[in-house]
Order: structure tokens, then C-alpha cells, then sequence
């Protein structure tokens, strides 16, 4: 362990935390925790980047013990101010201002952007990193749509699609990100779904009870990326796994399908292998054959490529990526894949190296790394 490096970086880090708005001393105490586990994770595993390494761990750290202390002055709050026993009014109108920021006035694109900054709390960069464009265009969107909406009377919500797709992306930033509204998104789902009858909002409810079922099992010590296969499927929780396959089946049932029923009927064959060798992957190359359909997603048809990989070997798998362009996200990091198990390692190493340096994320930047670095040292050895 290199002490001299750690104490050379911990004035940066710290640095970090207070320009992202921590304030000093709690900042301090984040960092030294990182430090902390650092000295215990480190010398077993080395990161490739060592101060975005305690960046993250720290920024992780201190919001943890923020939500805590938040929490705590919560509690005491309502405590002092118990109101009188008797019936209440609803208070909570979160939902009700994610269909009026859905405002007819704007693009569904510029709705949800406008939504996630204002009600949904995102920073522009991290909007911008949900939506794979550059942080500048969509601060241009997000100032567009607030000059659209400038003196607009709200009287005329927008419509459930453009409302259930700021959930799902509010969901995916939780699910990743550094701010964890992943929770909070769940909540908004169930009110939604509860409150519309609307085979897509539980579809999207589905989708989300199935993938965070897995979040406990997606990272290791220290936020290493576990990938999928690797899980440890013992830590899946299997209450959240019951019942998102329950309300997909219900949504399924009313045959009206769409892309988030989709997504979720294929979580769901995830869900149910008990191993990754068990994974019905037919079944799931024919639901993606379903999205792409209703989506037309150039995402969707790089996962299916995945699937038909898994399915029916990795040369069908090139050959249902040889068709997409290069340059959509993770497209190297797939590519490496399917040509690793096509006994191409050389390739498979170089691509894997090309998608690190392009991995939106430090966990995922580290573990193509990892993988580029264990396939050189075998070419090597």
C-alpha cells in the first residue's frame, strides 16, 4: 500500500467533495473513511485510477451519511410537530408535477429532461450522461424548455408515456449513478401504476422490481462491477423477484403489450435461472425480437446481439452486431465479448481496452480493464 500516494491525494479528494457541496469537515470524514478502505481493498486489487477511486468512495460516503442525518432530523421533526389524530390530506404531490413538467407544450425529449432537473433533482451532467449526448447540448435543451414553458399556464398535464419515461430514467440513474433515486422512483411507480389503469406503468414497475432485486449482488468491495453471470444469485432479493413477476403477469395477461413489459419479461427469465448457465436464452433473444420490434432501439438490438451470442454461438452474435454502428455505447465492450468466445483474444483484449476508455462510469472503466489486462497476460504467458 502506498501510504505517500494516499496522503498526497487526500487534500484533492477532499477538494472534490467540498466543490460538489459537501461542507469541509463532513468532507474530511468521508475521505478518511475511503482512506480507510482503501488500505483494506487496495493492496488485493488496485485500481487503475487511484484518486477517481477515492472520489467515488468517499462522494458514497458522504451521501450515505447525509441521507442518514436527513433522515434523523426528519423523524425528530415530525415528532415535535405531531399533528392532532384524524384524517389528512394527501401531501405528497411529486407524481401530480411529473405530468405537469410532461407539458404538452414541449418535445417528450425536452419533458423529461425538464422534469428530471426540476423535480427529479438530477444535475444537468448527469442528465446529459442518461441521455449519451454531451453535457453542453443538453444544457441548451434544458434552457429551451424552460423558455417554452416561461409564463404557460399548467392546466393541461402531459400524457403517461413521457411521465413513464422520466420515471425509467430516473430509475437507471438511481440504479448507477451517484445520486441513489432509485427507491424513489420505485415509490412513484407503484403510485402511478396504482392510480392509471395503464398496462405499461406496471410493466415499467415490473422492470424495476426485477432489476433491483440484483442491485445488492452488482457490486463487490470497494463498487467493483460484478457482471450478471457472476452474481452471487444467493443475494437477489427473491421477495422483490415474486412480486415483479406477479405484476408482469397481470400486465401480460391484459395483452396490450409494450417495450417496458418487454424489458421486464426478459429480467424475469434472468430472474428465474438459478444459474447463469440456466438462463433460457432462446426465450430471451425471442422477447428482445419483441422490443426491437416495438422500439426500433439500437440499444435493444445490442443486447438481443448478446442473446443471439448465448443462444446460438458467438459468430451469430457478430454477425447480429456487424449490423449496428460502431459507435453506440458499449458497442466495443460487446464486441470483445462475443470474439472472446469466438477464441479471438487478441481482438477481444484490443476492443476491451477501446471500451474502458470510453466506460461512462469508473466501476465499469475498471472492470474492462481488468478483462483487457487478463487477456494480455495470457497472450503473454
Amino acid at each position: 500500500m502506498d501510504e505517500v500516494l494516499l496522503r498526497t491525494l487526500t487534500p484533492a479528494v477532499t477538494g472534490v467533495l467540498v466543490r460538489r457541496g459537501a461542507d469541509f469537515a463532513a468532507a474530511e470524514d468521508a475521505v478518511q473513511d475511503a482512506l480507510v478502505e482503501a488500505v483494506r481493498v487496495w493492496p488485493d486489487d488496485p485500481p487503475c485510477d487511484p484518486k477517481g477511486w477515492l472520489v467515488t468512495v468517499a462522494w458514497r460516503r458522504f451521501l450515505d451519511a447525509a441521507r442518514s442525518d436527513a433522515s434523523r432530523r426528519h423523524r425528530e421533526a415530525r415528532v415535535e410537530h405531531e399533528p392532532a389524530p384524524g384524517p389528512v390530506q394527501e401531501g405528497d404531490d411529486t407524481l401530480r408535477l411529473y405530468f405537469l413538467c410532461a407539458h404538452p407544450s414541449l418535445t417528450p425529449a425536452s419533458a423529461v429532461a425538464l422534469t428530471l432537473r426540476a423535480v427529479g433533482g438530477l444535475t444537468t451532467r448527469q442528465i446529459a450522461q442518461a441521455y449519451l449526448v454531451p453535457e453542453a447540448t443538453m444544457a441548451q435543451r434544458i434552457s429551451r424548455a424552460k423558455r417554452t414553458v416561461a409564463g404557460v399556464r399548467f392546466d393541461r398535464p402531459g400524457d403517461v408515456a413521457t411521465v413513464l419515461r422520466v420515471l425509467y430514467l430516473v430509475f437507471n440513474e438511481g440504479y448507477s449513478g451517484d445520486v441513489d433515486l432509485a427507491a424513489e422512483a420505485i415509490r412513484l411507480t407503484r403510485r402511478l401504476a396504482a392510480a392509471i389503469d395503464h398496462p405499461e406503468a406496471a410493466g415499467l414497475l415490473a422492470l424495476m422490481l426485477l432489476h433491483h432485486a440484483r442491485r445488492p449482488a452488482r457490486t463487490g468491495p470497494g463498487g467493483r462491477l460484478v457482471p450478471l453471470a457472476e452474481q452471487d444469485r444467493g443475494r437477489w432479493d427473491t421477495r422483490l423477484i415474486a412480486e415483479g413477476v406477479g405484476v408482469l403477469q397481470t400486465a401480460l395477461a391484459r395483452d396490450r403489450l409494450g417495450e417496458f413489459q418487454a424489458q421486464a419479461a426478459i429480467a424475469a427469465l434472468h430472474a428465474d435461472a438459478r444459474t447463469a448457465a440456466e438462463t433460457d436464452w432462446v426465450q430471451i433473444v425471442e422477447w428482445y425480437d419483441e422490443l426491437v420490434r416495438l422500439t426500433g432501439s439500437p440499444v435493444a438490438r445490442l443486447n438481443r446481439a448478446v442473446a443471439v451470442g448465448e443462444a446460438d454461438g458467438p459468430r451469430a452474435g457478430l454477425a447480429a452486431l456487424a449490423g449496428l454502428d460502431p459507435a453506440l455505447p458499449r458497442h466495443a465492450a460487446v464486441a470483445a465479448y462475443l470474439h472472446e468466445r469466438d477464441g479471438d483474444p487478441v481482438t477481444a483484449a484490443r476492443l476491451y481496452a477501446e471500451a474502458a476508455r470510453a466506460a461512462p462510469s469508473l466501476p465499469e472503466c475498471e472492470h474492462l480493464t481488468r478483462q483487457a489486462a487478463r487477456l494480455n497476460a495470457r497472450l503473454r504467458g
